[in-house]
């Protein structure tokens, strides 16, 4: 199993560091989708490609939207191409696509909805997803977008408004922090855990043919919603804690985002494992034990 990293002059590697085994034929190498990477790929001569690099924070994706364009947009069409000229047509290869693309298209969003995005991560994405289905069509390659919904996990990046709640929340728990500043609290998302939407990429690229799915868990929540089940959690009541600050919403806001996943449901018989309680739970339990390292 090969990976790609992005060089950095400080390690970047502590959320797969727990898991990175170089003697079980794991390895990682430098390389940036903002460059081709045509060397790796003839080098590696993968089965399978996943393509999960981006620039994946919308919010900031106003701030450099040039190179946000570049990486997320661009990057997956480096991948293809470098695929179709080393002639590997045979590598199976997954775009991440996301709902973000769908933007104000009202939910339910499946497959057949429309796409409206109003933000350049979304724009971004669209163009990643649209030149996945072009290269499977004109060049018959095995091409597959997998679009997911918000998914999350203990390893939630912390500038991610799920772990930016969890971790504050624990650490106001703990005494350590004494409140949080958010934005929109009316944003209504689907949200699922990271492990389901995962085993779910993997299974869109075993399936017999390349195909385009919708991951999500069809359950909607707002930021209120989630503010209310992982302080409640913890016996605190978020009003007490919780500080509003316009700077911290984006010029165009997406109102709603609740996938419709029948037909991943349907084809390839998937389905989300981990309730949204679930999620909150092991979020709230991981960074609770985090923090409370940082005391010894």
């Amino acid at each position: 199993m090969h990976g790609v990293i992005r060089r950095a002059s400080l390690p970047n590697t502590g959320r797969i560091d727990h898991i990175f085994d170089p003697d079980s034929k794991q390895y990682l190498h430098y390389g940036d989708l903002a460059n081709d990477i045509d060397d790796l790929l003839y080098d590696i001569k993968p089965d399978e490609v996943y393509n999960l690099g981006s620039m994946s924070h919308v919010r900031v994706s106003f701030d450099i939207p040039v190179y946000t364009a570049d990486v997320t947009g661009i990057g997956p069409l480096r991948i293809l191409e470098g695929l179709r000229k080393l002639n590997m047509k045979q590598t199976r290869f997954y775009q991440a696509s996301s709902s973000e693309m769908f933007g104000e298209t009202p939910p339910p969003q499946g497959e057949t909805s429309s796409f409206k995005p109003v933000s350049p991560y979304g724009c971004a994405k669209l163009f990643g997803y649209h030149i996945t289905k072009s290269y499977r069509k004109g060049y018959g390659m095995f091409a597959a977008n997998g679009i997911l919904f918000n998914h999350e996990s203990e390893r939630r990046g912390l500038q991610f408004v799920t772990r930016k709640i969890t971790r504050a929340a624990a650490r106001i728990k703990l005494k350590k922090q004494e409140s949080l500043t958010l934005g929109n609290l009316d944003a209504v998302r689907d949200w699922g855990h990271s492990h389901d939407y995962m085993r779910a990429v993997h299974m869109i690229l075993q399936h017999d043919k390349p195909d385009d799915f919708i991951v999500s868990t069809g359950d909607a929540y707002s930021v209120r919603d989630f503010l209310d089940r992982v302080f409640e959690y913890l016996n605190l009541d978020w009003k007490h804690y919780v500080k509003q600050n316009s700077s911290y919403t984006r010029p165009n806001e997406v109102p709603s985002l609740i996938g419709n996943s029948d037909k991943i449901r349907e084809v390839l018989g998937w389905k989300p494992q981990i309730s949204f309680d679930q999620l909150v739970k092991r979020m709230v339990d991981n960074d609770l034990k985090e923090e409370s390292k940082c005391d010894i």
